[in-house]
């Protein structure tokens, strides 16, 4: 495999006089719903930078990564599914916290000779009160790869507006607080495009690595007085016009100094939209995000924290002149996971030897989009450490499961519909999953449930700890249906 990825980038680059490894941008938005972009289909939201990236370069349309932030930021760092993910203390974490020992993009890049930079919200560290910023510092960015890191240990909030609760944010600069209270997230899009521009000057003499990992859309929401109140979708379009304007400020500093054709942009989100109107989408319920708040996941059913395609299923566009064909279009399955093995073959770098990655090498797949399929057989739909779903090709299956299953944690109050039957749709035909078609194909139904049950045994599930599990302190802690599944609730259908 090691080989194959050697061959893959040797093959990527044949041609082209500029050889050097190349730089690489990752853009990370936080809550950007699949329908929130114009060249997603967004009427509303004005695009114009992100849109011409898509023109220039690759559009993914079957693009995954996870139903929620933690697990997101994890998967999207070490290439794999979060719950196959090592955390300290053998924990398993609503928001996975990796352990240090887990080896993440940055760690490989900078072996590779890389600068690496990170801006924005991290999410990964492990609380601690002994550290002066509040987080064991092995396990933030500057103890996990990245030379230099501003932003966000967690997020920016989870109200509406700043003042609806007591949560202050911190901002860090490297491993000292640079701000102890953030009080207005009007200018944090404009910040970390000047970090992010300053970081892309100073290193622009070697190969760099910039991980851009905004705050927005995430609520509570802001924009600079340039944006706020210009877009026609409420102030959750201000701030998605902004990251556009800071996605054209990275291409056009790009261009000026003469880096953009050594250099590959991904842009793409950490889930879906976080739409909830009402707290746990309660007919009754009181009255939380309003719509003009929160992003759009259409043609997709479903949102953050939910299995559905709209929960998963994000934007992702990937631009680097003269290497990806410009104007091209992907319906490959292809995730977060596989960005640390798709960089470490583009940069020379050496992947682990000593642990399985789900990620896969995309460097094929971004040279020849129309006829290179993915390198993925199977993906897995979790919520947190239970699976629900998987999809392979144009099939898709979801498993049964209860109303608000208590084992799933903070995202229980969204599902409250359970699923009764084993269900299986057919994603090209039904993109909003509408038609239950399982009796219709039952040997396809059979192939994806024997898939399921490989993961639940790999990677594990609720009630069951998978082989293939990391755990680097002390023996794997053995897993169990929670006492209030038991009997008559508990999930008998795999």
């Amino acid at each position: 495999m090691r080989l194959l990825s050697f061959i893959a980038i040797g093959a990527f680059l044949c041609g082209h006089s500029n050889a050097s490894p190349p730089n690489i941008v990752l853009i990370f938005a936080d809550d950007l719903g699949y329908g929130d972009l114009g060249c997603y289909g967004s009427e509303k939201i004005k695009t114009p930078h992100l849109d011409a990236m898509a023109r220039d370069g690759l559009r993914f349309t079957s693009f995954y990564a996870q139903a929620v932030c933690g697990p997101s930021r994890t998967a999207l760092m070490t290439g794999c599914y979060p719950i196959r993910v090592a955390e300290p203390g053998n924990q398993k974490n609503q928001h996975t916290i990796p352990h240090p020992k887990e080896i993440t993009m940055a760690e490989i890049l900078r072996e590779a000779g890389y600068a690496t930079g990170c801006i924005g919200k991290w999410h990964l560290g492990a609380p601690s009160k002994t550290s002066p910023t509040g987080f064991d510092p092995a396990t933030m960015p500057n103890g996990q790869g990245f030379d230099e890191f501003y932003g966000t240990p967690l997020f920016n909030g989870h109200t509406v507006e700043v003042a609806d609760t007591k949560f202050r944010s911190t901002m860090l600069r490297n491993e000292e607080i640079a701000v102890r209270s953030v009080e207005s997230w009007d200018d944090i899009t404009q910040d970390y495009t000047r970090e992010a521009l300053d970081f892309i000057r100073r290193h622009r003499e070697k190969p760099f690595f910039l991980y851009l990992a905004h705050n927005m859309p995430h609520i509570p929401l802001g924009a600079s007085q340039a944006f706020k109140g210009k877009s026609a979708d409420g102030p959750y379009g201000d701030a998605v016009e902004e990251i556009d304007w800071s996605c054209g400020e990275m291409v056009k500093t790009l261009r000026e100094l003469g880096l953009a054709d050594n250099t590959l942009v991904i842009f793409t989100s950490d889930n879906g939209p976080w739409i909830e109107t009402t707290h746990g989408m309660k007919s009754n319920g009181r009255p939380f995000i309003p719509r003009d708040h929160s992003g759009n996941a259409d043609p997709l059913r479903g949102y953050k924290m939910l299995t559905w395609e709209g929960g998963l299923r994000v934007p992702c566009i990937a631009w680097w002149p003269g290497k990806i064909p410009a104007g091209s279009s992907s319906d490959a399955i292809a995730s977060t996971m596989d960005f640390l093995p798709t960089f470490a073959a583009l940069a020379g770098g050496r992947l682990p030897s000593d642990r399985i990655l789900d990620g896969r090498d995309l460097a094929a797949l971004l040279r020849d989009p129309a006829s290179t399929a993915s390198p993925h057989e199977a993906f897995y739909y979790y919520s947190f450490t239970h699976l629900q779903a998987v999809r392979s090709g144009k099939w898709k299956f979801v498993r049964k499961r209860p109303a608000h299953p208590p084992w799933v944690g903070w995202s229980g109050r969204f599902i409250g519909n359970a699923v009764d039957e084993l269900s299986l749709y057919d994603l090209d035909n039904d993109i909003g999953e509408t038609k239950n078609v399982a009796e219709e194909q039952p040997e396809v139904l059979a192939r994806l449930r024997q898939l399921a049950h490989e993961a639940h045994m790999d990677l594990g599930d609720y009630d069951h700890t998978g082989s293939g599990a990391r755990f680097f302190d002390g023996p794997a802690p053995q897993r169990k249906a929670p006492a209030a599944t038991k009997g008559k609730g508990k999930e008998k259908a795999k």
